[in-house]
């Protein structure tokens, strides 16, 4: 590890440098690529700088330790001994999880689907506890959200529905949640009291740009209609909604929540191009997956992640074998302790992987 971060650091160095060098300040884009390799090593740098005066000091203390007389001294090293111990252990599994490599997404806004799966209605009533679920722990977070598109049901739920979330780090805490969610409850309509099991699928997108991903103008085709609510009512009288299709990937996205046809094209695009970035990571997540053990986070929308059993107010992750009986809290958006499980899950493995352990 040290011989990573001395790395670091010596390459920091160079680009200090190079950035006080005229060459480099009077060319806009090499300072620009400098300036930013900079400040992704700059939080690394910073800790491992507080490590190495850190090891200084727990030198210093030792050397009192083997070579003082003076009782009071000796016992001031002691005091400074153990606290410089507990920050040195912490401080270098800082430095760990500061070197796995940063996901160049994490930062982004995400578009967050959910898809009612089987069961009926009563999936489509679940795809609604998601939705209220994921919006409530944005809104604990701090983030904004908007809901997209959806295709609701005559019972309150949706058989789709997309949320935009924007906040930063978005994406580096909801990624975790793509994946099968099945649930287990007695519905309303049930009068015999019988559990039923059903099942929603949710994925998650970074919002993606054109320089995240080119869509050849040749490659879509753009349908527009009239927007309708659930039960086939009308919205409005024009032709208002969108659907535009990836004819190569048969990616197909729609956006009627607007009155203006311009507007509804232009958030559809948005979603298309954040599903070909999800296609495309989805893709390059299950090649990786083969080398690692429990692949979380995947994307793969056919793998079951989590099980809501709301008769014992249970929820159950599989992929980290967790399982907490605090359902009803979960549903009202607190979802944080949950995923700090997981992502400190997939940092353990990140740091198996990189020997770093």
């Amino acid at each position: 590890m040290f011989d990573m971060l001395n790395g670091v650091l010596e390459r920091y160095e160079q680009l200090e440098n190079l950035l006080s060098d005229p060459a480099v300040i009077s060319d806009r884009d090499n300072y620009q690529k400098y300036a930013r390799e900079r400040s992704e090593k700059t939080s690394v740098v910073e800790k491992y700088l507080e490590w190495k005066a850190l090891k200084d000091r727990f030198s210093e203390a030792k050397e009192i330790l083997s070579v003082s007389n003076d009782k009071e001294l000796i016992e001031l090293a002691k005091i400074d001994l153990e606290e410089v111990s507990e920050a040195l252990a912490e401080t270098e599994e800082r430095l760990k999880i500061l070197l796995i490599p940063k996901d160049p997404y994490d930062d982004k806004n995400i578009y967050l689907e959910v898809r009612a799966g089987t069961g009926g209605d009563e999936a489509s009533l679940f795809a609604a506890n998601l939705l209220r679920m994921y919006s409530r722990y944005a809104e604990l977070e701090g983030w904004k959200t908007e809901v997209v598109s959806g295709n609701e049901t005559e019972v309150g739920g949706y058989r789709e529905v997309v949320l935009l979330i924007k906040g930063r780090g978005a994406y580096s805490r909801l990624k975790y949640e793509a994946g099968g969610h099945r649930v287990q409850r007695i519905p309303e309509t049930e009068a015999s009291g019988r559990i039923h099991t059903s099942a929603c699928t949710v994925a998650v997108m970074p919002e993606a740009d054109e320089v995240d991903v080119h869509i050849e103008p040749k490659d879509i085709r753009i349908d527009v209609y009239r927007s309708g609510g659930a039960g086939g009512q009308h919205i409005n009288t024009t032709d208002s909604a969108v659907r535009i299709t990836h004819i190569p990937t048969n990616i197909v996205v729609t956006c009627q929540d607007e009155r203006s046809q311009i507007k509804n094209k232009e958030r559809a695009m948005k979603l298309l191009l954040s599903k070909l970035l999800e296609d495309k990571l989805s893709r390059q997540n299950s090649e990786r997956a083969d080398t690692r053990k429990l692949q979380v986070g995947s994307g793969d929308r056919s793998e079951r992640i989590r099980t809501y059993n709301f008769p014992q107010n249970r929820l159950t992750d599989h992929r980290i074998n967790l399982t907490v009986y605090n359902l009803d809290r979960i549903m009202e958006g607190e979802l944080g302790g949950i995923l700090s499980e997981i992502i400190a899950f997939d940092q353990a493995e990140k740091l198996k992987e990189a020997g770093l352990s």
